[in-house]
């Protein structure tokens, strides 16, 4: 478990999957700037079974056990992509930002890569700024990248340097 300030992330297990299938098959969960399908329990552990060994998904948690949403990071060539959402009435409260700066501190600090990347739909200020308070910066354009409710959209390429992140920001090193 990665333990932060306000949240926690653990490791989501495939006996996890009933617990998230009402947020996949919600369409508010995914909101207006992520595509929306419909998945039974049997496709969804399909999916999680058939993820390469170098994708994690992983659960956004408060201090109470409560799950509140999900972040993931996959290979992207020899680097890693992420890719986080929260559950509606969590949004906005900062558990968004805590969450990726926990990711980027365990991914710097754990894998050897020079880069984390992340997509935003160039409607989506509130990401936007999530990963701008985390360090990354806007590098560009993805233009027509994601099909989402019957409409091609652009999507903000953001990413983070090892050199650019430096140090931890949330996870500590060492002992307590």
């Amino acid at each position: 478990m990665l333990e932060g300030e306000t949240i926690n992330i653990r490791v989501m297990e495939k006996e996890d999957i009933p617990s998230i299938l009402e947020w996949v098959n919600d369409p508010e969960y995914w909101g207006d700037f992520q595509p929306f399908e419909r998945k039974s329990k049997s496709e969804l552990e399909r999916q999680f079974d058939k993820r390469p060994p170098e994708q994690n998904w992983l659960f956004i948690e408060k201090k109470n056990g409560s799950k509140i949403g999900v972040i993931s990071h996959f290979p992207v060539g020899k680097n890693l992509g992420i890719g986080f959402n929260l559950i509606l009435s969590e949004r906005g409260k900062g558990f968004g930002t805590e969450a990726v700066k926990i990711m980027v501190d365990y991914l710097f600090l754990s894998k050897q890569i020079v880069r984390i990347q992340a997509h935003t739909d160039v409607r989506n200020v509130a990401s936007q700024k999530v990963l701008e308070k985390a360090g990354f910066k806007r590098e560009g354009t993805v233009r027509k990248f994601l099909f989402v409710r019957g409409k091609w959209r652009d999507m903000f390429l953001s990413g983070i340097l090892r050199e650019e992140w430096k140090e931890p920001k949330i996870l500590k090193c060492g002992p307590k």
